[in-house]
């Protein structure tokens, strides 16, 4: 996605140690007309694997998985980081490193949305190490429901998240894939 990109070398701020600041159209501020397009160009790659269900971690995961669910008419699941007292107390739970947050988080999703016979694609801003996304995947196997597939915005293929997903049988699917980042740029793959 040439588009994406592009937004990456004109917005995109490299703060070293392999983060990525994103913050002016993905993270932080969305632009929404920019979303619908990377959602449509997820939603095309996944359209025939009969997803009924997309599955993603808040809070940067939101945004490109609404508008994927909305391209391909199905709802949206979100994993919570802290259980509401509205959570049953037989939530799924996973646990995840957190890249950005610099601590383990848990991932949890009320068994009211998440059942055995979905078929779910998760959603992410950007695969990384993978740890959040297996979280993810390991949540929707706990509740019966089969992973059709793995959809990113970002991935930075040097942290190797690809590689583990892949070995638990989940395909992924990249907009954009960044091979290597220095201190001073940013190589795209």
């Amino acid at each position: 996605m040439e588009a994406l990109k592009e937004r990456i070398r004109r917005e995109g701020i490299n703060l070293g140690g392999g983060i990525l600041k994103v913050d002016s159209f993905l993270n932080h501020q969305v632009d929404p007309a920019f979303m619908l397009a990377v959602g449509g160009a997820l939603a095309a790659h996944f359209g025939a694997s009969g997803v009924t269900k997309v599955l993603t971690a808040e809070i940067s995961g939101i945004a490109p998985a609404l508008t994927t669910a909305l391209a391909l008419g199905v709802k949206i699941v979100y994993a919570r980081k802290n259980r509401p007292i509205t959570m049953p107390q037989n939530a799924f739970v996973q646990s995840a490193p957190s890249h950005t947050k610099g601590k383990v988080v848990e991932l949890m999703v009320s068994p009211e949305f998440l059942h055995a016979g979905d078929t779910v694609l998760i959603v992410d801003d950007f695969l990384a190490s993978g740890a959040t996304i297996k979280a993810l995947g390991l949540l929707a196997e706990d509740a019966g429901a089969r992973v059709a597939g793995v959809g990113t915005v970002i991935e930075k293929r040097f942290e190797g998240g690809r590689g583990m997903l892949e070995e638990l049988g989940y395909p992924v699917r990249s907009l954009v894939v960044i091979a290597q980042m220095t201190d001073d740029e940013i190589l795209f793959a």
